[in-house]
């Protein structure tokens, strides 16, 4: 197995304790930062989502493999010069007010981040004001939203429709997931629907291109 290969595979196995290492040896070797991600870490983040997908991977694992990804950036980041990461597009995340559920909103930007997106997470309980002056700062091409309770679906609505109802903001493509989401409330307000975090990825990549 070549260092590649063992650096993808460190990813998809969750080896944090091994990837630094790898990377190290990738680059002490003379290869390019940006070799080492492209054909390393993101070649084993996609296998990740593959895996996921085909339901032969679960939420745990894709958490360590992530983290393991980012044990790696560490090593790489300052070594990346600008334009050595495409960047697909630029993502505000947030669980909406009320609702404190976090996981699945993890998933889904660990998941986008390996996809190449930049990611500004917001965090839990974010009111939809929050949310609107976040996509007023960062300029982002997507919102995804996260509600994993009945009640909370409200606050999304009312975010949705403050984000449509504000000139600079109403662009913005939205995208929304959680237990009592579902196709038909997105298409009423407004919204993508996404069934999990490897499907969220999907349409993140669908929506800007």
């Amino acid at each position: 197995m070549d260092i590649l290969e063992m650096i993808a595979n460190d990813v998809v196995e969750g080896e944090m304790d091994e990837i630094a290492d790898h990377v190290q040896e990738a680059l002490d070797g003379g290869m390019e930062p940006k070799k080492v991600l492209d054909e390393g870490m993101l070649k084993g983040m996609n296998t990740v989502g593959d895996l996921f997908k085909e339901g032969e991977m679960f939420v745990p694992e894709v958490l360590m493999s992530a983290k393991t990804m980012e044990e790696g950036m560490e090593i790489l980041k300052p070594l990346l010069k600008e334009g050595d990461v495409t960047k697909a597009g630029v993502v505000v995340m947030a669980t909406v007010k009320g609702d404190l559920h976090d996981i699945g909103k993890k998933l889904v930007c660990m998941m986008l981040e390996g996809a190449g997106f930049e990611i500004h997470d917001l965090g839990v309980d974010v009111t939809p004001e929050e949310i609107r002056d976040a996509v007023k700062d960062k300029n982002p091409d997507i919102v995804g939203m996260s509600a994993m309770l009945t009640t909370t679906m409200l606050s999304m609505q009312d975010t949705v429709a403050l984000l449509k109802q504000d000139a600079t903001t109403q662009n913005v493509k939205i995208m929304i997931g959680g237990a009592p989401a579902n196709p038909d409330v997105a298409t009423e307000m407004g919204a993508n629907y996404s069934a999990d975090a490897s499907a969220a990825v999907d349409l993140a990549v669908s929506l800007v291109s």
